[in-house]
């Protein structure tokens, strides 16, 4: 990849789920990998709070408090050609890594760039402990535990709906068991809601949302 006006097209897999979850992008070759990090936390559903690096032809690019090499170097300058691979990982505790590969590079057509324009799958919530933690409570959410919680709550609005008292708030009838219960409720609905939404992420991309979250402050 030597032209800097080049597009290209991205495939970009989150490793370690399953189902897949993935996204296809269309990026300036001009693009820097700081510039790429930001659209990936877009793009994939990212709020861009912790560090990240690339991984490309064994030199780390990313975040100055890992030692890695600075990112603000274009995509065009890695040579890089098609279906040829490199990494991305954001969040070293959880470990989030990102497989990306090169589908095509064609030249410019007439429409503004970045946009999204396929994928499948929510991101997992933030700090959900990586993949083998996300894996844990999204089978969780679906378990036992989760149709006890829904069980409590079909009791209370049984009894709601025996009082009568249209009048009497809802809170009248909450115990600490049912209060609990939704809660625990509530905290289950990222891994089992959600879908990806290609409109979504280009909204986002207009608004230059991935330009916010290249430069914000990360730990």
């Amino acid at each position: 990849m030597d032209v800097a006006g080049d597009i290209v097209q991205l495939k970009v897999r989150l490793l370690g789920i399953s189902p897949m979850i993935w996204r296809r992008v269309l990026v300036p070759a001009s693009m820097t990998l700081r510039e790429l990090h930001g659209l990936l936390q877009v793009a994939m559903g990212w709020e861009g709070i912790h560090l990240f690096v690339f991984d490309i032809h064994a030199v780390r690019y990313g975040s100055f408090e890992l030692f890695a090499a600075n990112p603000d170097a274009p995509l065009h300058r890695f040579g890089l050609r098609e279906n040829k691979r490199f990494s991305y990982i954001y969040d070293m505790g959880d470990h989030w890594e990102h497989e990306i590969r090169i589908e095509a590079i064609n030249p410019p057509p007439k429409k503004s760039y970045p946009v999204c324009i396929g994928g499948s799958g929510a991101c997992p919530p933030e700090d959900c402990g990586g993949p083998h933690g996300y894996h844990e409570r999204r089978d969780e959410a679906d378990g036992y535990d989760a149709w006890r919680d829904m069980d409590i709550m079909t009791g209370f609005l049984e009894d709601v709906v025996a009082a009568d008292a249209p009048d009497r708030p809802v809170s009248d009838f909450l115990s600490p068991d049912v209060e609990a219960a939704m809660e625990r409720i509530a905290a289950r609905k990222p891994f089992v809601e959600g879908k990806f939404s290609r409109g979504d992420v280009n909204k986002r991309f207009r608004a230059g949302d991935h330009r916010d979250l290249m430069r914000q402050q990360m730990w």
